[in-house]
């Protein structure tokens, strides 16, 4: 099934609608080799309609040029929820399932060899992670249509800088990834 912009645009299927700016769609080539997918949009991407383009976005596609090679333009970048929790909060399992078909077919729609998930909630949703975080970074796992890996949220490594180390350790493994996709 093919994502409903339109619908998705004036979606009021949880009240993540209720607080918003507007929906966060996500942004990039259908056609991306990487497909980023992070929490939430935060304040900054609640304001300006695209995902990951304050702090965290800054840090985290400066690493994924540096270690992948690949620049934000060439990724497509999206959320598992579409609309900004109040103050940054992680969605609730509710909202969650509300997005998820939004979601599913999204990531349908693309054509990505390789999905990184940014964070546990990502990682949960998406590859379907059980463990910590800690656990499932950096492990491949097969998806139907490629493969998916976990890292860390670059806004986790903004609180503890020690963690762009194990992002840029786990970037390595998607750089390899890419290339034999």
């Amino acid at each position: 099934m093919s994502l409903d912009v339109a619908a998705l645009s004036s979606c009021t299927r949880c009240r993540l609608s209720e607080s918003r700016t507007r929906v966060v769609i996500g942004t990039g080539p259908t056609d991306a080799a990487l497909v980023l997918v992070g929490e939430a949009p935060g304040r900054q991407e609640d304001e300006g309609g695209e995902p990951f383009i304050g702090r965290s976005g800054q840090l985290l596609f400066k690493l994924i040029e540096e270690v992948v090679g690949l620049t934000r333009a060439q990724c497509y970048v999206t959320n598992t929820v579409k609309c900004r929790p109040p103050a940054n909060r992680v969605p609730a399992r509710d909202e969650l399932e509300a997005c998820r078909p939004w979601l599913v077919d999204q990531l349908a729609d693309l054509s990505a060899r390789v999905t990184l998930t940014l964070g546990l909630t990502a990682a949960r949703e998406v590859l379907g992670a059980t463990l910590s975080m800690s656990a499932v970074h950096g492990r491949a796992r097969h998806l139907g249509t490629g493969t998916g890996i976990a890292t860390y949220h670059p806004a986790a490594a903004l609180r503890d800088p020690a963690l762009v180390a194990v992002m840029r350790a786990d970037l390595a493994i998607v750089r390899t990834l890419v290339a034999a996709s």
